[in-house]
């Protein structure tokens, strides 16, 4: 990632177990281009973003960074090259091209990822967490997914795109871990508001005292016992000018 030794990788690479029984790797080691194995340290993680970042205690030159790219200006088409250790074979390229953008896909750990890169590039078991990259070599994504029906290649595969990566990895790197926005409010369901006649927008049903939206002035509406709306309060509809139709519309806008 960087020339301070950082490695960048998903959360679930240095993650063992599955469903509820997910614990992070007691040990972690990096191998690099020469063959050479070193101990490495998980220095910071996010479950939301799916992304980990390692100190390798590896000499500094032998660690180089790749030129990290742009994901905002992608065009579906466009060509690609993933990189990663399919099935144990190490330091593999596959070619593709971009599929299709702004995908949003579940991870492993009940959390979405937002703004996703498909691609056609084969990606198999052992390609997560290596580079996604653009035909003049610059990392445009870190492959994350792999379809899980089959664990194999289907002729489709995911990256997170760069511009995610160059928010949260920093601030990994810094902090260790990363603090999502906290808003203070909930919101009764998409399906309950539907029920009731609320065509569209997120229906405001507690606010939490001194938090973001108490400080803003929402208004919740107040609800019978069996969970009718009695008072309707504030309703979002929008947010910075985007429409929102559902609670999984402002998830995805922040």
């Amino acid at each position: 990632w960087d020339d301070m030794g950082h490695v960048v990788t998903n959360n679930h690479v240095v993650t063992i177990g599955k469903g509820g029984l997910l614990d992070d790797a007691d040990e972690v080691r990096v191998t690099l281009v020469d063959g050479k194995t070193y101990q490495a340290r998980v220095i910071g993680r996010s479950v939301a973003y799916d992304t980990a970042v390692l100190q390798v205690f590896a000499p500094l030159e032998d660690l180089k960074p790749l030129p990290i790219g742009t994901s905002k200006d992608l065009e579906v088409g466009q060509g690609v090259l993933a990189i990663g250790n399919p099935w144990g074979l190490d330091h593999t390229l596959s070619t593709g091209v971009v599929s299709a953008l702004n995908r949003t896909l579940a991870t492993e750990f009940n959390t979405e990822l937002t703004g996703v890169i498909q691609t056609d590039a084969a990606i198999n078991p052992g390609n997560s967490g290596g580079p996604l990259l653009d035909t003049a070599g610059r990392v445009i994504g870190m492959n994350a997914y792999i379809p899980p029906a089959t664990g194999a290649s289907v002729g489709i595969g995911f990256s997170i795109p760069i511009d995610t990566l160059n928010r949260v990895v920093p601030k990994l790197i810094a902090k260790g871990q990363l603090f999502r926005p906290r808003l203070g409010f909930d919101a009764i369901s998409d399906a309950s508001a539907q029920a009731q006649g609320i065509a569209r927008g997120i229906v405001v049903q507690l606010v939490e005292p001194d938090s973001p939206a108490s400080r803003a002035g929402m208004v919740p509406a107040t609800m019978e016992p069996n969970g009718a709306i009695k008072t309707l309060g504030d309703v979002i509809i929008a947010v910075d000018g985007h429409r929102l139709d559902s609670i999984s519309d402002l998830g995805a806008y922040l």
